[in-house]
């Protein structure tokens, strides 16, 4: 298999390659930074770690393709979690391949399911809603895991707030039976079941998919992009001027 490619920024390893060149049939951990998930990561030990050790961490952000022009001369281009759930989609589609999606609730993952069969005929999908709390007990990330295991999905989609998702992901991924990624998508469960509307293509192109969010949904929204928007813009600043390593 061929390395894929990365580049290191800000202290992570991301993702700069083709989704085309994920391999079939290999389980790993796919993860998304932005510069959301980078501030709170910075503060949480435990999550930062599970992005770090990510086999795959996509730039779901335009603050990280600012970030790796500024402070790398790099041009690199947003991967969101909306993206690579499509892509896998078409590709499991096209395999006659089987997906399963844990997290929200259990009207959220009837109306992915019945989307799925619609647009993707081809795919075997399975779900378990898990319940709503901070964290599952010893039992429950049995049942969970169970769930899972006895379906034996080629993707396993996550879809929980982070940075529990990704922690999850993490702390599970050895006992989970699954043959292929392991995507922490959050919000995109809600974007493809309908429950949340994702900002049109005009604002994706822009790269202003954050604006479109914000616009329709500013009380909650406002401190992720706006408070952490600051808080990131000094991460970038303080990273700018850090005296580089003399070899």
């Amino acid at each position: 298999m061929n390395t894929l490619s990365k580049i290191s920024c800000l202290g992570y390893e991301v993702f700069t390659d083709a989704l085309e060149h994920i391999p079939k049939g290999k389980k790993m951990v796919v993860n998304t930074i932005n510069q959301y998930s980078y501030c709170i990561a910075e503060k949480d030990k435990q999550f930062k770690t599970a992005l770090r050790v990510s086999d795959i961490l996509l730039p779901d952000g335009v603050g990280i393709v600012v970030a790796a022009k500024w402070l790398l001369g790099k041009k690199i281009k947003k991967i969101a979690g909306a993206d690579i759930h499509q892509f896998l989609l078409e590709r499991l589609n096209t395999d006659h391949g089987s997906c399963f999606y844990m997290g929200a609730s259990q009207d959220t993952l009837q109306k992915i399911e019945a989307r799925i069969n619609k647009d993707y005929p081809n795919i075997r999908v399975g779900s378990y809603s898990p319940p709503f709390k901070k964290e599952f007990s010893t039992e429950e990330n049995a049942t969970i895991i169970s769930e899972v295991n006895t379906f034996k999905p080629d993707v396993l989609f996550v879809g929980m707030t982070a940075p529990k998702q990704e922690k999850w992901s993490l702390q599970h991924k050895e006992a989970l039976n699954v043959n292929g990624p392991i995507c922490a998508i959050g919000a995109v469960f809600d974007f493809y079941a309908g429950t949340v509307t994702r900002p049109n293509k005009v604002w994706q192109k822009l790269g202003l998919e954050w604006l479109g969010r914000l616009v329709k949904e500013p009380k909650r929204m406002w401190k992720r992009y706006i408070y952490f928007g600051v808080v990131f813009g000094k991460y970038l600043i303080k990273a700018k001027l850090k005296p580089k390593a003399v070899a």
